[in-house]
Order: structure tokens, then sequence, then C-alpha cells
């Protein structure tokens, strides 16, 4: 079996705010983990810092929930591309926990790229393709 390979990954801590009353991580903090991952990824591929002019938009998110995670622990969030459309495209995500490797979460999540000026999903360029094989490769 071969290892599944992210070319970009992130680190993030548990705070005290991202806990409910059982004393870990909340289900749905898990999902801005997942942003905070596509910021970074989507940084790395474009160099956009100004968000405003990102048109990406989030369609489907699916959070598999592996082992919790507690106050003060980091966490490393893996991101890769698994599949591009026409439109849209998806992401596979791991996040797992620095201190002992292990696995909290898997996630995929669907984005499209989005014309706010036509109000409607647009093709994904060529040159934009490129860039994600590019980066891609580097995993």
């Amino acid at each position: 079996m071969t290892e599944t390979v992210f070319p970009v990954s992130t680190t993030v801590r548990a705070r005290f705010r991202d806990t409910d009353a059982m004393g870990h991580v909340n289900n749905a903090v898990y999902s801005s983990y997942l942003e905070e991952a596509r910021v970074v990824y989507w940084r790395e591929l474009t160099g956009l810092e100004d968000f405003t002019k990102v048109d990406l938009i989030l369609a489907k998110v699916e959070i598999n929930y592996r082992s919790p995670a507690f106050v003060g622990e980091a966490m490393t969030v893996n991101i890769r591309l698994s599949r591009i459309g026409g439109s849209s495209f998806d992401f596979e995500y791991r996040i797992i926990d620095k201190k002992t490797d292990r696995l909290v979460v898997e996630a995929t999540s669907t984005q499209c790229l989005y014309d706010y000026e036509k109000g409607r999903v647009k093709r994904i360029p060529a040159d934009l393709k490129e860039k994600i094989a590019t980066l891609e490769a580097r995993g």
C-alpha cells in the first residue's frame, strides 16, 4: 500500500474556546481547521494575499472523526488535491496530533470557482490546473 502524500500542511493548536462540555475539540471546530489549510494551500498556489479577490467557494465538506483532540494539542492539518473537474475540485485532509502521530480527522471538501459578477460557477482555467499540478508534484 502506498502512502498518501500531502504537499501542503499547516499547524493548528487547540484553544480553550475550541472545546465543548466534554473537554475535547468540538466537532464543528474542525471545519475551521480545514479552512485554515485551504487558505495556506490557495496562498501557496496563487500568491494571493487579498482574499477578497479569491474566487473559490466551498460547496461540500465531509469530516470523519477518528480520535478526540484536547486543549493545547498541536495538530498538523495536511491537504492535497484529490480530484479536479471542469469547474470544481476536491481536497483531501488528514489532521494528525504532532506529538503522537495520532490520526484525529480525515476529511474531504468540494470547491468551485465562482464568478461573483455573473453569479455563477466558472471553469477552471488551464493555467490554474498547471499550477495545481506543479504544487501537487512537490509532495
